[in-house]
């Protein structure tokens, strides 16, 4: 009898998280904090104290964040740092500058 038998309401172990899909997904979710603030990549990377650059490869899940980053991007979007590892709204690549409104 296996500890599962044992008590059927211990679930099952879920899959081990892919890192390249968490980082892309915290990127986009940062992206999407960004323009949920009107917030231009340039003017974010302003607030942020942050090369463009760097920024730019944050969002596209390119570049791996320290917790001190983390802490920091959360801060200055003013929302708490758990909240950039929330499912984005779309796992949808965009591309090019947004429409004018």
């Amino acid at each position: 009898m296996t500890e599962r038998d044992a008590d059927p309401n211990l679930e099952e172990p879920e899959a081990p998280e892919d890192p390249e899909r968490v980082l892309k997904d915290v990127g986009r979710r940062i992206a999407e904090l960004r323009r949920a603030r009107n917030w231009t990549q340039e003017e974010a990377a302003e607030r942020l104290e942050m090369p463009l650059k760097n920024l730019q490869r944050v969002e596209r899940g390119m570049q791996n964040l320290t917790i001190r980053t983390l802490v920091r991007i959360a801060s200055t979007y003013g929302v708490r740092t758990a909240e950039l590892f929330e499912a984005p709204m779309s796992r949808e690549v965009r591309r090019g500058r947004p429409r004018k409104g």
